[in-house]
């Protein structure tokens, strides 16, 4: 796996979008929102680990409240 390239498990995340042409660094902000929405823990690891959980934090600050699930954003801002 390259810098900008993301693991196949991120398939089932990212369903709505060409797979092969996702660069991890110009879609940030919507590869965490989906993440977190439609994620695993196994996703969300790799998110803070590659990312940083700072730059998590920072990018779920950006997205409006009703774009993540609410169950799915408490638990986020309890591990970010």
């Amino acid at each position: 796996m390259t810098m900008n390239t993301m693991p196949d498990s991120f398939k089932s995340v990212l369903w709505s979008y060409d797979f092969s042409s996702c660069d991890p660094w110009k879609m940030k902000n919507t590869i965490i929102k989906n993440t977190i929405s439609y994620g695993n823990l196994e996703h969300w690891r790799w998110i803070k680990s590659f990312y940083g959980a700072e730059n998590v934090k920072r990018a779920l600050d950006d997205v409006s409240g009703t774009s993540i699930r609410s169950s799915a954003r408490k638990l986020a801002d309890l591990m970010f």
